[in-house]
C-alpha cells in the first residue's frame, strides 16, 4: 500500500492530521490553499506521474491540494492522484462552486459517502447574487450533515470562518443505499473509503486489492447520488429575477418550456432560412450548378474527357454520372461543402453563445422517452442540413445503446437540407391538407420507432449531465476557427465514402444490376404501394442521393403519372427510405456491420411498409 500513499513523498509531522483541499476545476482552490498555508509551500511529484502536489503547514497539521476534478475516480492522471490523496486525508475541505451546485455537490456527496469529515466552502457567492439566486445555506448544511461556510474567496470574504471549522469537520449525511452496498464489500479492502471505491468499479482499487471476479455497481451508486444532489439543489436553490441581469433571465426563459420553446422555434426558423434556403437553395446554386456544374464540369470534359470514352467502364469510373473526377468533386465542393460550412458555423455560433446547451436540456425529457437524452437534438438539427455529417456527431452521445438508436432515426426519418427543398417544392402546391399528411406520418414513423427501440434495446441511455455556461456574445474568431477545422475533419472523413459510393453505384449501372433492381421493385410499387411502375427507378436513384429520389418524382409528377395522394405516399416512402450512399458507408464505418445491416434493412421494411399502409387510406 505504501507505493500509492502520496503521503511519503510529503513530509508530515507525526499526529498531524493531513487536510486535503478537494473541488471541481476553477472552483477557487488555489486562493484557499494560499490563505491557510502563507509561505510556507512544499512542491512534490507524485510517483509515476507528471503531476505535482502543493503542500504546506497549517498550525501542526499539513495541507495538501489536489488537482481539479468532478469526481473521485481513475479516468485520468489528475483523478488518480485527487483519489490517493483524498483516500489518505484525515479532513477534506471541499471548495464548492455555489452557482453550478448540481454540478459540485457530486463530488461533495461524494467524499461524504466515503466516509471521511468534511468542511464545505461555498465560494463565489458574489455570483450567486449577479444570477438572480438564493441560497438557503443552513438547509444546505443539515441535508449535507457538514458545515457549510458561504465565501467569496477572491475578496477575502469568509476565510476566517473556513479557518475556524476546519477544527470542527465532521462526517456528513452518507446515502443509506450506497451505505448498504459498502457494507457489503468493505472486506476485500482497509477503508470504507476504498470500500466506496471498490463498489464503483475503480480499476486501480480492484487492482491493488486482487479482488477477483468482482461486480460492481457503478452506474447505480452514480444514479442514487444524482438522484441525490438534484433533490438537494431543488430544495435549497431560489431564483429570483431580483439584481439578475438580462441574460440570466434570457437563459432561464431558454429552459422553460413555455417560453424556450418558442425560443428554439424561432432560432431553428432563422437557422432554416439561413441554411435551408440561403445556403441550400442560393449559394448551392452557384457553387453545384455553376462553379462546379459547369465551369469545372466543361473543364474536365474537354480535358479528361478527350482520352476516355464515357460509354467504356473506365470512362465511367472517372468522367460518367457518378465519376471520380465527375460526381464526387463537384457534389462534394459544390454541394456538401456550403451546407457543412453553414451549419457547423450556426452549430459554433450556438456553442460559442452557450444556446446549445440550453436546447439540450430543453428537450431532453422529451428524448428520453426515445432511449436518448438532450445531447442527440445536436444530431438530429445537423441531419436536417446533412445526414452524413450527423451520423458523425452521434459520437458525441453517451453510450453504444445511444448512438444506434441516434443513427437509426436519423437514417430513417430525417430528410436532409437537399432532399427537404425537394420536398416542400413538390408538396406546396398540394395544399396545407398534404402538408400535414406527410409531416404526421414521419413525425409518428420517428416517435414510434425511437420508443420501440428504447423498450426493446437491452440496457439504459444515460442521463445528461451537462454544464451550462453563461449566456454570452460569441467570438467570431472562435467561430470562424471551430467551422474550419469541423469542415476540414467532415471532408478528410466523407471524400473517401463518395469515392467507394461511387464506384459501386457506377459497376452497378454499367453491369445493368442497378435497372434489374428497379424491376425486382416494379410488382411491389403496384401492387403494395399503388404507384406508377417508374417510380422504383426513382427509389433507386435516391439510395445514390437523396434529392436526386425525390428530383425523379418530380419529373413524374410533371408528367402526370403521379396524381396527389400517390405523391404524398412517394415522399412518405422517399423520406423513410434509407439514406443516400454517403450516409450509409459513414453508418458502416461508425457502427459495427450488424448494427449498419440492421438500420439498412429496417429502413427499407418501415419505409415500404408505412407508405404502404398510407396508400390503402388515401390513394
Amino acid at each position: 500500500m505504501d507505493c500509492h500513499n502520496p503521503i511519503t513523498t510529503i513530509d508530515v509531522p507525526e499526529n498531524a492530521k493531513k487536510i486535503v483541499l478537494a473541488g471541481n476545476p476553477n472552483v477557487g482552490k488555489s486562493v484557499f490553499f494560499n490563505y491557510l498555508t502563507g509561505l510556507y509551500v512544499d512542491v512534490s511529484n507524485f510517483p509515476g506521474t507528471t503531476i505535482d502536489i502543493s503542500s504546506g503547514k497549517f498550525n501542526n497539521d499539513v495541507i495538501m491540494d489536489t488537482p481539479g476534478v468532478y469526481g473521485v475516480s481513475s479516468f485520468n492522471d489528475e483523478e488518480r492522484v485527487a483519489r490517493d490523496i483524498i483516500l489518505y486525508a484525515d479532513v477534506i475541505l471541499n471548495i464548492v462552486d455555489a452557482v453550478h451546485l448540481e454540478r459540485d455537490l457530486f463530488l461533495t456527496q461524494q467524499i461524504i459517502d466515503m466516509g471521511k469529515p468534511v468542511v464545505v466552502a461555498l465560494n463565489m457567492m458574489d455570483d450567486v447574487k449577479r444570477n438572480g439566486l438564493k441560497i438557503d445555506i443552513d438547509l444546505l448544511s443539515k441535508e449535507l450533515g457538514v458545515e457549510v461556510i458561504p465565501t467569496t474567496a477572491i475578496k477575502g470574504e469568509g476565510l476566517d470562518k473556513v479557518k475556524e471549522a476546519i477544527s470542527r469537520a465532521r462526517t456528513g449525511n452518507r446515502i443509506k443505499e450506497i451505505k448498504e452496498i459498502i457494507d457489503k464489500v468493505k472486506d476485500n479492502v482497509d477503508t470504507e473509503s476504498e470500500a466506496l471505491l471498490l463498489a464503483e468499479e475503480d480499476e486501480n482499487i480492484i487492482a491493488r486489492h486482487n479482488v477477483k471476479d468482482f461486480k460492481g455497481e457503478r452506474e447505480h451508486i452514480y444514479k442514487l447520488r444524482r438522484n441525490r444532489v438534484d433533490k438537494i439543489v431543488d430544495k435549497i436553490i431560489t431564483e429570483t429575477n431580483k439584481d439578475a441581469s438580462f441574460k440570466i433571465k434570457l437563459g432561464r426563459m431558454m429552459l422553460k418550456p413555455i417560453t424556450g420553446i418558442p425560443i428554439l422555434l424561432a432560432a431553428l426558423y432563422i437557422m432554416y432560412k439561413a441554411i435551408g434556403v440561403f445556403v441550400a437553395q442560393t449559394v448551392v446554386g452557384i457553387t453545384e450548378e455553376i462553379i462546379m456544374g459547369e465551369y469545372y464540369y466543361n473543364f474536365i470534359m474537354n480535358t479528361v474527357g478527350k482520352f476516355f470514352n464515357d460509354t467504356t467502364l473506365i470512362g465511367q469510373l472517372l468522367i460518367g454520372e457518378f465519376g471520380l473526377i465527375t460526381m464526387v468533386p463537384i457534389y462534394i465542393f459544390g454541394l456538401l461543402l456550403p451546407l457543412v460550412v453553414g451549419f457547423y458555423f450556426f452549430l459554433s455560433l450556438m456553442e460559442d453563445s452557450g444556446y446549445l446547451p440550453r436546447i439540450a436540456a430543453l428537450v431532453d425529457r422529451a428524448l428520453t422517452t426515445l432511449g436518448l437524452n438532450g445531447r442527440a437534438i445536436i444530431p438530429m438539427i445537423l441531419g436536417f442540413g446533412c445526414v452524413t455529417m450527423a451520423t458523425i456527431t452521434t459520437r458525441l452521445l453517451g453510450s453504444k445503446r445511444e448512438k444506434f438508436i441516434a443513427t437509426m432515426l436519423l437514417g430513417l426519418a430525417i430528410p436532409c437540407s437537399a432532399q427537404l427543398g425537394v420536398i416542400m417544392g413538390l408538396i406546396a402546391p398540394l395544399g396545407l391538407k398534404a402538408f400535414i399528411i406527410y409531416s404526421a406520418t414521419i413525425f409518428a414513423v420517428f416517435v414510434i420507432t425511437g420508443t420501440l427501440l428504447n423498450k426493446l434495446m437491452p440496457g439504459e441511455s444515460t442521463d445528461l449531465l451537462i454544464d451550462l455556461p453563461p449566456l454570452r456574445l460569441p467570438k467570431i474568431n472562435n467561430v470562424l476557427k471551430k467551422t474550419y477545422l469541423k469542415s476540414v475533419m467532415f471532408l478528410k472523413e466523407a471524400t473517401p465514402l463518395f469515392i467507394v459510393g461511387g464506384l459501386l453505384i457506377t459497376v452497378l449501372q454499367y453491369t445493368g444490376l442497378l435497372d434489374s433492381i428497379a424491376s425486382t421493385l416494379e410488382p411491389f410499387t403496384v401492387g403494395f404501394l399503388k404507384l406508377h411502375p417508374k417510380v422504383s427507378q426513382a427509389f433507386i436513384m435516391g439510395i445514390v442521393r437523396r434529392d436526386f429520389g425525390a428530383a425523379g418524382l418530380n419529373d413524374l409528377a410533371s408528367q402526370g403519372l403521379l396524381n396527389g395522394p400517390q405523391l404524398i405516399v412517394s415522399l412518405v416512402a422517399i423520406t423513410l427510405f434509407v439514406p443516400c450512399i454517403a450516409a450509409i458507408m459513414v453508418i458502416f464505418k461508425e457502427r459495427s456491420w450488424q448494427e449498419s445491416a440492421l438500420i439498412y434493412i429496417g429502413s427499407f421494411i418501415i419505409s415500404f411498409l408505412t407508405a404502404g399502409i398510407l396508400a390503402q387510406f388515401i390513394v
